[in-house]
């Protein structure tokens, strides 16, 4: 028996029609106009020069949101659409033909954690049990949000009263990561990272207590800010360590991060924390950013927050080459150690002994509350299994001021101490370390090696950026974390290293729409003798559907079929078996980027005689 085969190229293809997955019909206007990665910057400009409306704007969002939220990826990062939000636009746009532009964020349309209060849609933090859980206020970074202009697009999932880094709870279930839909795309403010990643909104707000802004950050290729403890006013937002916890921005890019910044930080009466903000931020974050940061600057290298098992090793190559550019960029690059930080950071977090109290306390003050605590959560029944050993750990704390705590704010005053004095002492603008020492953790599985004690315990400000991607496409993360208040130097260090970097790519599963509809089937069909092999792709699941229709007189009869990368000339290995004559496979990241080079095949072996069919090399039409 021999061998003979049929080798397709799979390369660019058709793009067919789908159907529309808007809310209501698009303005006509607006399918021109794109709004996948554009920057608060570029919708202004747009804005401005009356290419689009800002209830086009919203319109567009939609638009992506219904095409991939809970359909094509089924990314599931929305958990709510601000039922006013287009009047919001309307008057925005009136406002804007009558008085001129507030801002920058006028008529903007931004995305907030649903653990934000917000006056038109329930505040459930992920939870069953506060599904029906409307506070009918706005939280106050919310509120200086809209008075600057912004639109409340709606509300993003998040890990479940926000007590994990995964992004699954009772409420909305999981949240996939845009860049690989079996990963997760960290938590707790997942459903914002991936959403706008995902080109959901213009850019989006979370909360980290340790590690929820920056971990989504990280694994969706953005960038985000836990700020100094105090930069920004938690009232509002429902808490899960009143010690630890802050609200702060994710975004697609530095200058973005700013304006978000500009708009929402300072002193709240209602929030003693903020206190501490006198004096201490800029006029204007947005204004200072500095793209010659790097140059001169002396960054320390936290080795020790860096993995030392094999699982790490792909993290660690990924930011030693970013590090190596930032080197080349001006910047003096050195291994650093911070005394004692293993030590330091063990029993350091103060959630366990807040959360259960912070919450009570805030559902007391809260009107109509449908439940009163954790332990009514528990009773019911109404949360998910995944948080089952972390709920009841944290219920069963008897008294905030144990001595547990005690130790542990004593440790984190002396992380706090011995960071800055590090940073003092070898005169460093930052130190710099992984976000994740591993990369996302996969739908179902615990995520190992996050750094985020080091900030969230020390009160320090830190920001994510990119730090490149691993060798499957997924993002990885790194951070820069600097003295209290020294954000504004941060920022311009971010600013600086995107320039550089230039690491943004926006994810394969949520391409631009055309005419406001997500791409079609990409399809080829190639005929030998008379079987016929058809190939239909699917950009936003990465699912290449195959179908062998087969002449019942054709001999010799089918082998097998294998998905290879090369040329005819020069095949490389199988890397997926189509089993039957219909069914699917999922291509990886590697098979995407033979695919659009023109280097993925599909080879047909059949059994026979030499020569009983040739060798066919078919390409996909371009789109």
């Amino acid at each position: 028996m021999r061998l003979v085969r049929l080798v397709l190229i799979v390369s660019c293809v058709l793009a067919a029609s789908l159907p529309i997955v808007g809310q209501g019909r698009l303005p006509v206007a607006s399918v021109t106009f794109d709004v996948t990665e554009k920057s608060i910057e570029e919708l202004q400009q747009a804005l401005a020069a009356k290419q689009v409306t800002s209830r086009q704007l919203v319109d567009l969002y939609l638009a992506r949101i219904k095409a991939y939220d809970q359909s094509g990826p089924s990314l599931n990062a929305i958990v709510a659409v601000n039922p006013d939000a287009r009047h919001a636009a309307d008057a925005l746009d009136a406002e804007r033909a009558s008085k001129g532009s507030r801002g920058p964020l006028h008529g903007i349309p931004l995305l907030v954690k649903d653990n934000y209060e917000t006056l038109e849609m329930p505040t459930t933090a992920g939870s069953v049990a506060l599904a029906t859980f409307h506070p009918r206020r706005d939280a106050f970074m919310v509120r200086k949000l809209k008075d600057a202009g912004a639109i409340v697009l709606g509300k993003t999932a998040m890990h479940e009263l926000a007590a994990g880094i995964l992004t699954v709870g009772s409420g909305f279930g999981q949240t996939r990561n845009p860049y690989d839909l079996d990963r997760t795309p960290g938590g707790s403010s997942g459903g914002t990272g991936a959403a706008i990643a995902a080109s959901f909104a213009a850019a989006g707000m979370g909360s980290d207590t340790c590690g929820s802004i920056r971990i989504p950050a990280a694994n969706n290729g953005l960038v985000g800010l836990r700020g100094t403890q105090g930069l920004s006013s938690r009232t509002g937002i429902v808490p899960l360590s009143s010690t630890q916890d802050i609200g702060g921005p994710i975004t697609r890019r530095i200058t973005d991060l700013a304006i978000l910044l500009d708009a929402t930080v300072g002193p709240d009466p209602a929030d003693a924390q903020t206190t501490a903000t006198a004096g201490k931020i800029p006029g204007s974050y947005r204004a200072g950013l500095r793209a010659d940061a790097l140059k001169g600057a002396r960054i320390g290298v936290v080795r020790n927050l860096f993995g030392s098992a094999p699982e790490d090793q792909e993290v660690t190559t990924v930011i030693n080459k970013s590090l190596e550019a930032i080197t080349k960029a001006g910047s003096e690059v050195l291994d650093v150690v911070i005394p004692g930080l293993d030590e330091l950071l063990r029993d350091s977090s103060m959630i366990n002994s807040d959360f259960k109290f912070d919450l009570m306390e805030y559902l007391a003050r809260s009107e109509n509350p449908p439940v009163t605590s954790l332990a009514d959560i528990l009773d019911r029944g109404m949360y998910h299994s995944a948080l089952e050993s972390t709920f009841r750990a944290r219920n069963a704390v008897e008294t905030r001021d144990s001595e547990q705590s005690r130790r542990a704010r004593i440790k984190q005053a002396t992380i706090r101490q011995v960071t800055e004095a590090l940073l003092n002492e070898q005169r460093l603008d930052a130190l710099v370390y992984p976000t994740l020492r591993r990369k996302p953790a996969r739908i179902g599985e615990a995520q190992a090696g996050t750094t985020c004690q080091l900030s969230a315990h020390s009160g320090l400000p830190t920001l994510a950026v990119p730090a490149g991607l691993s060798e499957d496409g997924v993002p990885i993360g790194m951070e820069f974390l600097g003295a209290a208040f020294s954000e504004q130097r941060l920022l311009s260090l971010g600013y600086a290293t995107e320039q550089t970097l230039n690491l943004r790519r926006p994810p394969f599963s949520t391409p631009a729409l055309v005419a406001g509809k997500p791409p079609g089937l990409r399809t080829v069909t190639v005929k030998t003798d008379n079987d016929v092999l058809t190939l239909r792709y699917d950009e936003t699941t990465s699912r290449l559907r195959y179908s062998l229709t087969l002449d019942p007189k054709s001999n010799p009869p089918i082998a097998s079929v294998w998905l290879h990368s090369g040329t005819a000339e020069k095949p490389a290995a199988g890397r997926h078996r189509l089993h039957g004559v219909d069914g699917e496979v999922t291509l990886s990241s590697t098979d995407r980027r033979d695919l659009a080079d023109g280097r993925l095949m599909a080879r047909v072996y059949r059994q026979g005689r030499a020569g009983s069919s040739g060798d066919f090399r078919v390409q996909f039409p371009a789109k």
